[in-house]
């Protein structure tokens, strides 16, 4: 009887549900990546731009297939970090080098995110285009979800359902909108743009990866889950598939009803200017809107679920230990840490160079999860196949990131490689003085 009355006080201590676990991924991953992955996808592929997303879903679920394997095994909130050092239980230095990537990542993305909001938000003010009144209204919207985060965590899930649902259905009115006022057809741009090349639609679909990179965050919510044999794939599965339908459809109008210069010129005010040249001034602040709650979302569900992460590698001696504080099983001081980095970030600039950062840290990350799952595929009870076409496709995608960033930003390469080097540098650092 009194196992009984245990058991269902901890199903009712579960307060994330298939919906909630959905809009965290999809938070994470329809963010403000996608305003800016439009632009560049555009300007080098033109009318194949559809494709590239298709191409980039197809990497992305490869990618969470060993997550989902590794998750569902090991059921750890660590996710990456944790499954990296469960399965090479020696290799302190590599768990704590991952651990600082992996958080960093999601701080340099949490950074864009607030970033993309307050563009947003204030682009119809005449003090729209002043650098420092974006970066306090960035800091703020941070600030807000920090304490929303806070606050609790089945609070946290239910604003999270209804930014997440309701940026889906603005983003797939935009969508039809535009598709209904095109001003030319599929098959036209198709030959416009017959010059196009595989090699310039592998590189598009490589750097579409980050508008995926958030399913992970499912994996994060462990603990407060019920079911995670059957939740966690659900959810990853049916966020992915959602997010490549809403970036086809979204960029099919795009392509069709705003000239393809427009796009590249404005990039991640491209869907605005569009809106307003086809359906006046209320066409914009549905844009505007869709793109405050696609931000706002994103900067919910990574703070919710990397600070758990962040608190998991904290407890291991990777990072300082007042991180592992939690309170009513929130991890607040971690909350706090990555929201003050991320604000920090802003304060500093450079925000494109950090998400090409993120994008390539993700790709690395999600490989060496790939290789992870491969070592242990037996017991996690995968496809070899799967796991290692999984570790093909993402080396490819980061190396052809690699050689895009070369050839074209190779400024950029060196702040990339420069940040490594700290990243790297803190986590030998941490990892000779774990005692554990």
């Amino acid at each position: 009887m009194i196992k009984h009355i245990k058991n269902i006080h901890r199903k009712r201590d579960k307060d994330l549900g298939i919906f909630e676990l959905v809009a965290i991924a999809l938070g994470g991953m329809i963010g403000g990546g996608i305003f800016t992955v439009l632009g560049i996808s555009v300007s080098m592929i033109g009318a194949f731009t559809p494709i590239a997303f298709i191409f980039g879903g197809l990497l992305a679920s490869l990618a969470a297939y060993s997550y989902i394997k590794l998750g569902v095994y090991y059921k750890d909130e660590g996710a990456t970090y944790s499954f990296f050092k469960k399965t090479f239980p020696s290799s302190k230095f590599f768990a704590s080098l991952i651990g600082w990537w992996v958080i960093f990542g999601y701080i340099s993305t949490l950074a864009l995110y607030a970033y993309t909001f307050s563009a947003y938000a204030i682009s119809g003010f005449e003090f729209g285009d002043s650098e420092w009144i974006r970066k306090a209204v960035a800091g703020f919207i941070i600030l807000i979800f920090t304490l929303i985060n806070i606050w609790s965590v089945k609070g946290m899930g239910k604003i999270e359902d209804l930014m997440v649902y309701s940026k889906l259905i603005i983003l797939i009115i935009i969508s039809f909108v535009l598709i209904n006022n095109s001003n030319t057809t599929l098959p036209v741009l198709i030959q416009e743009s017959d010059d196009i090349k595989i090699l310039p639609i592998l590189i598009a679909a490589s750097l579409t990866f980050v508008a995926f990179e958030g399913f992970q965050l499912v994996i994060n919510a462990v603990n407060e889950m019920d079911n995670p044999e059957k939740n966690i794939p659900r959810a990853i599965y049916s966020s992915i598939f959602l997010a490549i339908l809403i970036y086809v459809v979204l960029s099919i109008g795009a392509i069709l009803a705003i000239p393809l210069a427009d796009i590249v010129q404005n990039k991640e005010y491209a869907l605005a200017s569009g809106a307003d040249k086809i359906l006046g001034h209320w066409g914009t602040d549905l844009v505007i809107l869709g793109a405050l709650l696609a931000t706002s979302s994103a900067i919910s569900g990574t703070l919710f679920g990397a600070s758990r992460q962040m608190s998991v590698i904290a407890k291991d001696g990777y990072f300082p230990k007042i991180l592992t504080i939690k309170k009513n099983a929130i991890p607040i001081y971690s909350i706090i840490t990555m929201a003050t980095l991320a604000f920090c970030l802003i304060l500093i600039g450079n925000l494109k160079v950090i998400l090409e950062f993120g994008s390539v840290t993700f790709l690395l990350v999600s490989m060496i999860m790939a290789y992870t799952n491969f070592k242990i595929y037996k017991r996690t009870n995968s496809s070899l196949i799967l796991t290692i076409l999984a570790m093909i496709g993402l080396a490819m995608g980061t190396l052809l990131i690699l050689y895009y960033e070369l050839t074209t930003q190779i400024e950029q390469l060196y702040f990339i490689f420069g940040l490594y080097i700290l990243l790297t540098f803190g986590a030998w650092l941490f990892s000779k003085l774990n005692k554990h």
